[in-house]
């Protein structure tokens, strides 16, 4: 069976509306609510909820190529990129920092045209030495096919399983104009389905020699703060595609071997987005709670080590504290850390945990504890 860019009539995509039209109605809907609710928290709020997701996004968008991210070096990184409280955090390196940079683009200038220029300095961004792993590749570029053809395979060396072979080099500069012209035109068709064509459009090009999941991802996530009309992120699209992998992958493969009807890829992407919406809530529940403590100290604020300390355990601060565990965060000596976690204790802001002597550490006490 020929590939999909292989169809008489590519790339003129179809697809049947009316199983599209309830689920996408539904997704809209959650959309919409769950901007209004963000809406309702105020900048603060609505910039901390964006960096958590945002942060999420980039780091499962690269898990998915099987590649781990520190979480900690990408929320430092886009905090120090959005102007945003960055103390404890660490330094990231420059490969973060280049992931991070080409989300950022994609979210942030939404609004801004595509170009295969922007798209050269994504990918310059996601190889900033000029090599994938320990392989020179070709940077900035359209790929070639010195190598062979583009291919996606699994298995053993000598026992691969081919599950798509991408168009020609050849054909790129053709293509990659047309499904620009595409993405930069006019259109009546729902934005939310557009994100879904452009992520599968992309992908199925496969233009450049490594990073074309991610760079694919990153032109949905700009497709979809166009269709919700922010550059604040509030859900992550990443993160539920990477709890679907195996099924994600297995949808791309289908729409790739199919007919130009892609009505079934459609309705998958159109639902983990709407499971990625779902599971925002659990988000939003972290970063209401953080908002929830703070006014609550408000009357009497704590110190700077301690605003510290508590700001990194409520963003997800690995473990429990302890007393040397603040000392090295707050970067003060052991005799302070146990005076600021023993003030903190007695203001219902911590709780210890069972065990005592060397072992004694602490976890955050509801914000309902909190001591007047």
């Amino acid at each position: 069976m020929a590939y999909i860019h292989e169809q008489p009539g590519w790339p003129e995509l179809t697809w049947e509306s009316e199983p599209l039209a309830a689920p996408l109605a539904q997704v809209r809907h959650a959309q919409g609510r769950l901007l209004g609710k963000m809406e309702a928290l105020g900048f603060d709020l609505r910039s901390e909820a964006s960096l958590t997701v945002l942060t999420a996004d980039v780091v499962q968008s690269s898990a998915i190529e099987g590649e781990a991210l520190d979480p900690e070096e990408v929320r430092s990184s886009i905090a120090r990129k959005l102007g945003l409280e960055v103390g404890g955090l660490p330094t990231p390196s420059r490969s973060v920092d280049g992931v991070v940079e080409m989300m950022l683009d994609a979210t942030q200038r939404f609004d801004h045209e595509l170009t295969a220029e922007r798209l050269f300095g994504w990918h310059a961004s996601l190889f900033p030495t000029g090599h994938s792993g320990i392989n020179r590749i070709a940077v900035g570029r359209w790929r070639d096919d010195q190598s062979g053809p583009m291919r996606v395979v699994s298995g053993a060396i000598g026992k691969e399983k081919v599950h798509f072979q991408a168009p020609k080099a050849d054909r790129l500069d053709k293509e990659m104009k047309r499904f620009l012209a595409w993405l930069n035109g006019p259109s009546e068709t729902d934005p939310v389905l557009r994100a879904g064509l452009a992520h599968f459009w992309f992908v199925t090009i496969h233009p450049f020699e490594d990073g074309n999941g991610r760079i694919a991802r990153a032109v949905a996530d700009m497709m979809l703060a166009r269709a919700d009309g922010t550059k604040d992120r509030f859900y992550s699209m990443s993160s539920q595609i990477e709890a679907e992998r195996k099924d994600y992958y297995r949808q791309l493969e289908l729409a790739q071997r199919g007919e130009l009807d892609v009505t079934g890829w459609l309705g998958w992407f159109v639902g983990c987005l709407s499971r990625a919406i779902d599971s925002s809530d659990e988000r939003l529940a972290g970063v209401l709670n953080k908002a929830r403590l703070w006014r609550g100290l408000q009357a009497r604020p704590v110190n700077e080590r301690q605003r510290l300390v508590i700001n990194r355990m409520l963003d997800g601060f690995e473990g429990f504290l302890s007393t040397s565990k603040y000392a090295k965060l707050a970067k003060c000596s052991s005799d302070t850390a146990l005076r600021d976690i023993r003030e903190l204790l007695e203001r219902g802001v911590l709780v210890p945990n069972p065990g005592r002597g060397r072992s004694t550490s602490y976890r955050l006490a509801p914000p309902e504890n909190l001591v007047k």
